[in-house]
């Protein structure tokens, strides 16, 4: 299937977070000339390079629930999902380009009572996705879904336990306010992605564990068409994936780097 193919499905299935991950897609590409004119830096990193990470992740994110979503049988519940995602993300996004302009780190920010609440609000935001992504786990594993294979089914369900359980990472990151574990936020990193290079960092661990809701119901597609198998198959990949999150979790709160350079 071509992308414009998979775009006009997409569309189709749900046109409220198609337009909103385009929505996301455009914030991206203006973030990129703000990249060459803005020189300034939050914590050693572009002051654009994290809204510019927040646009095209949530772009996924938005699209890929504008997939799933297609498969829930009741037009309340694919509403309600829809929107609440959709608000969650957007004050996400605008949490973290109102601080970008400021110059000011968006995450672990205490410096004023403004940042606090800016903090205190996208943690709440948040908290909410975090329901809604329980709640669409939850339908499921019920019998509110419909229009798929038992192959996709048992992919969809494994890629949204594991993005519930992906916020796992980021309560470590909060409990600490930082990503990296042996030394302060800010130092070497890899380009754009920011990961540290010389101490332990927990966001490939939450970045990789996140994105089994698409790595997982892709395998699943790509299997079902090349082996006998698929269910044997998509099993062996979950609990290989799983254990790679678990490895990434344990290398971060170890003090290594993903990469050392």
């Amino acid at each position: 299937m071509k992308i414009s193919e998979v775009l006009s499905e997409l569309k189709r299935r749900n046109s409220l977070l198609y337009y909103s991950g385009l929505v996301n897609i455009i914030g991206f590409v203006i973030c990129i000339p703000l990249l060459v004119i803005d020189d300034r830096t939050i914590t050693g990193i572009n002051a654009w390079i994290k809204p510019m990470k927040f646009f095209l992740s949530v772009a996924i994110y938005l699209w890929t629930f504008g997939w799933l979503l297609h498969h829930v049988r009741n037009a309340i519940n694919r509403a309600f999902i829809s929107w609440g995602i959709l608000i969650c993300m957007a004050v996400e996004n605008i949490a973290i380009v109102l601080q970008a302009a400021r110059g000011v780190p968006s995450h672990f920010n205490f410096q004023t009572y403004f940042d606090a609440m800016v903090f205190a609000s996208m943690g709440v935001f948040i908290g909410i996705n975090t329901f809604l992504i329980a709640y669409t786990l939850v339908v499921f594993f019920t019998k509110g879904v419909s229009h798929t294979s038992n192959n996709m089914l048992i992919a969809w369900r494994a890629g949204l336990f594991l993005f519930l359980i992906g916020g796992i990472s980021g309560g470590l990151m909060i409990s600490q306010f930082a990503h990296t574990y042996g030394a302060p936020d800010g130092g070497p990193g890899l380009p754009f992605l920011s990961w540290s290079t010389v101490v332990g960092d927990i966001r490939p661990a939450h970045f990789i564990t996140l994105h089994g809701l698409q790595a997982i119901p892709l395998f699943a597609w790509f299997v079902s068409k090349k082996t006998l198998r698929p269910n044997l198959v998509l099993l062996s990949f979950f609990v290989l994936y799983v254990i790679g999150c678990i490895w990434l979790h344990m290398q971060a709160l170890s003090g290594r780097p993903l990469i050392s350079l």
